[in-house]
């Protein structure tokens, strides 16, 4: 099972930012999950949320600033002064410092509008990775899927039941990303049957995680990854008894 930081280490510092990629890496994550954005000048970054206000204390979206004007805004102090000075981070050099290390699972999220294929075109011109693209706009994966038969994909999806799953297979996906409260083992093994792998979302406490791990799935998105890590070593140490 991948355990995948999400947005990086991210309980423990600014989200989607190199201290919280590898600060995951070094709590044992084989896998970074992030965001993906552009901005007002064509230059896909790695943000969430649909303003600056909750990291950054402004209203305005990534969106709405150009690259350097972003830079002028620090995405690090609100989690502690260590990480003053913490800027936000381009999609390019993200793949380029992540993309090729060796075992590491990247999990791409469209958050933006209409920059489906752009980041599609983006992320294949990094040769060597092992990633899925996913979204909660199932239109920007199947936008993807109808122009190129070559990358994974995946859906985060809040339906997690047997006409979701085949909906998912008939348009050619390669991932479901149900929320973590709704997956059960019977689901997880008809995904699997049908040839889907499962990733789950919305792990917010140690209860979630454990029961995602014991439903199945193939790798899950935690803010926590050094939890998942001890977690999943115990299991492994008590299988090898």
């Amino acid at each position: 099972m991948v355990n995948y930081a999400h947005r990086g280490a991210s309980s423990y510092v600014p989200e989607n930012t190199l201290p919280a990629f590898n600060l995951g890496i070094e709590m044992g994550a084989d896998g970074i999950e992030t965001d993906i954005r552009r901005t007002k000048d064509g230059i896909l970054v790695l943000f969430h949320d649909d303003t600056l206000e909750r990291v950054a204390g402004v209203g305005e979206a990534v969106e709405e600033l150009t690259y350097k004007e972003l830079l002028e805004y620090d995405l690090g102090i609100w989690k502690g002064e260590q990480y003053r000075g913490t800027r936000i981070v381009r999609l390019d050099d993200f793949l380029s410092e992540y993309g090729t290390r060796l075992g590491m699972h990247l999990a791409l999220e469209i958050k933006g509008k209409g920059i489906a294929l752009d980041a599609y075109d983006e992320i294949i011109s990094h040769a060597g990775m092992t990633y899925e693209i996913t979204s909660f706009s199932y239109e920007s994966i199947l936008e993807i899927r109808k122009a190129h038969l070559e990358p994974k994909l995946g859906y985060l999806t809040s339906n997690f039941s047997h006409d979701e799953i085949k909906r998912l297979v008939d348009d050619g996906m390669n991932e479901i990303c149900p929320r973590a409260d709704l997956i059960t083992p019977s689901l997880t093994a008809y995904a699997h049957e049908k040839g889907l792998r499962v990733r789950a979302w919305g792990v917010k406490d140690m209860d979630l995680m454990i029961h995602a791990s014991l439903s199945g799935v193939d790798g899950m998105t935690v803010n926590f990854p050094d939890l998942l890590t001890a977690y999943l070593r115990r299991n492994n140490e008590g299988k090898n008894i």
